[in-house]
């Protein structure tokens, strides 16, 4: 089925759920006009409905492979790649000093959310180019901007990040690859890295490696990475892609997902690289690119369950089967349960979108000025924007599965790549449960200074709301206390605790966050379908943070009660 961008949705969240006015009321944003963020979702709309989304199914049938050393990307790919470098918007928030447009971090968000939708496979290249902008221009030498940041958001070159390696996946302190200096600046990196999204394609002139590695007098663990920027291709004297660097795809992993995206396994064999920020220092520099790509992919879940959403609404409107309990169309649009997963999808879509919207709003004011409370809330509502919009992914691409019924379990609907492609995402950038773990621990060890300041305000918002909806108002305002307790209860307690307590404490944590998105909505639009979508959220879903934030405040005893041998069968 043809893929819609949801442009009326992105435009009145960011209009009146997510704050973007404040975004644009700052002189550093002053350009991003309603004129100007118009034109910028149309456009990006156009390209994901009439050239990205006819390449989604190509991803699935016909994948990336490896030939001759060398990725061939799916039929297609290369020309919808073209499209989006053309376009700009691999740079839309890079520094207009380099090429971007400098836009708000906001649009990009957004822009990345359809682009998702339409083709994830796809997607990922950019995405990841868009995060390795953001490390260089922040921990690189002016040198290396100079000549790799204009080609990189231009998009005649791509750019990876090198992080896991057969024995270090979520811990990268046991990272094993070396770099040596070689006495003129540059290094020689040697290791081997594994699960790289688009280590090689064939669309680009050159693919720019950020790579993990460790110097000869490197300290043990984390403290002891450093990070290197490793091209495929030497760059010559005039800053063209020259002489092939020391590195190689040795082979692509088959997934249960995603192949249109090849994940390599990637070979450096004294291949040069330019080491990135100060020695032993790659992890914060290499943080830079993970956290704008945590939410990027929060917001890749999000995409992807747009995706599916709209598969299955399409298909409810015309399959016939049974006798509908109300006066209609006669589908199964009209059965009640296939109603409530429908509402549900469309209900957990909008919450999670609002909050990566609200993460990236948070971004771009901490950019504008400077506040140390606007980085906090960034901060916070990272690893929240990346689980939930992954996990939220996941839910709503098998509820699409179940409103197809059978046929969405054959392939030839479309249906189950959705499913398929989006379940990595809760794995890659960090698995869901460090998120979580991060969001109870570094998040909170200000003593939930950053969370208490955004419950105050959930709050704020449901208090002024309660004349004119005073059963939802309320709902918010006891959900948003009862967060207020379990974040005091947290902050009090033993990281084993607060670890064994993070993933429910997390999901709560985003039902509450979900209930103000909407209350905000209903009060916005007034009566009609976005009140009662509302209405679905707050009375349907919202009542669930109460069971998982008694989880959360579980503790540890009865997980640790079990020894690994109580856990066999």
């Amino acid at each position: 089925m043809p893929y819609r961008a949801p442009l009326q949705e992105l435009r009145f969240l960011l209009d009146h759920v997510a704050g973007f006015d404040r975004v644009t009321a700052t002189e550093r944003f002053a350009e991003a006009t309603p004129d100007v963020t118009e034109a910028i979702l149309a456009g990006a709309g156009r390209l994901c409905e009439d050239v990205l989304a006819p390449l989604q199914r190509a991803g699935d049938t016909h994948p990336a492979r490896l030939e001759d050393g060398a990725v061939r990307a799916t039929p297609g790919f290369a020309a919808g790649y073209r499209a989006i470098a053309e376009g700009g918007w691999i740079g839309i928030s890079a520094d207009p000093a380099h090429g971007g447009m400098g836009l708000p971090h906001a649009l990009t968000t957004a822009v990345n959310d359809m682009m998702s939708g339409a083709c994830l496979s796809l997607q990922l290249s950019p995405l990841l180019t868009q995060g390795q902008i953001e490390a260089l221009e922040h921990h690189a030498d002016d040198a290396i901007k100079a000549l790799y940041l204009p080609k990189l958001i231009s998009g005649e070159w791509s750019g990876t990040m090198n992080l896991s390696e057969p024995q270090a996946g979520s811990d990268v302190g046991a990272v094993a690859a070396k770099a040596a200096p070689n006495g003129d600046g540059t290094y020689s990196v040697t290791g081997q890295k594994v699960w790289i999204s688009w280590g090689d394609a064939d669309f680009v002139g050159n693919v720019c490696h950020l790579v993990l590695a460790r110097l000869p007098d490197a300290p043990a663990g984390t403290k002891g990475i450093s990070l290197f920027l490793v091209p495929k291709y030497l760059p010559d004297g005039d800053g063209a892609p020259g002489a092939p660097n020391s590195l190689r795809v040795v082979s692509i992993e088959e997934k249960f997902g995603l192949h249109g995206s090849p994940t390599c396994v990637m070979s450096y064999e004294g291949a040069t690289g330019w080491l990135i920020g100060a020695p032993h220092k790659g992890m914060a520099a290499m943080f830079t690119m993970m956290n704008n790509a945590r939410l990027g992919v929060g917001v890749q879940g999000i995409g992807a369950a747009e995706g599916a959403y709209q598969h299955a609404l399409a298909f409810a409107r015309e399959r016939v089967q049974g006798r509908t309990p109300v006066a209609g169309a006669g589908t199964i649009i009209d059965h009640a349960d296939v109603r409530r997963m429908l509402a549900t999808m469309r209900a957990e879509i909008f919450a999670a979108r609002a909050i990566a919207l609200s993460n990236a709003v948070a971004i771009d004011m901490a950019k504008a000025t400077g506040a140390p409370a606007w980085d906090a809330r960034a901060a916070l509502l990272t690893p929240i924007s990346k689980a939930h919009g992954t996990d939220l992914g996941i839910e709503v691409a098998s509820a699409g599965i179940q409103v197809f019924g059978g046929m969405g379990y054959v392939e030839e609907t479309g249906a189950a790549q959705y499913l398929r492609d989006v379940r990595v995402t809760a794995i890659y950038e960090g698995t869901n449960g460090i998120q979580a773990m991060d969001l109870v621990g570094r998040k909170l060890a200000d003593g939930g200074e950053a969370a208490f300041r955004l419950i105050d305000e959930i709050e704020a918002d449901a208090e002024a709301a309660r004349a004119e909806m005073p059963e939802l108002a309320g709902a918010v305002w006891s959900a948003a206390e009862t967060l207020r307790e379990t974040t005091e209860w947290l902050t009090a307690q033993e990281p084993v605790d607060r670890f064994a307590g993070a993933v429910p404490y997390l999901r709560g944590f985003a039902r509450v966050l979900g209930g103000q998105a909407h209350l905000r909505a209903a009060r916005a639009a007034g009566a009609g379908p976005r009140s009662a979508l509302a209405q679905v959220f707050i009375r349907r879903l919202l009542p669930e943070h109460a069971a998982l934030l008694a989880a959360a405040r579980a503790g540890s005893d009865d997980l640790y009660g079990l020894a690994p041998e109580d856990l066999a069968p």
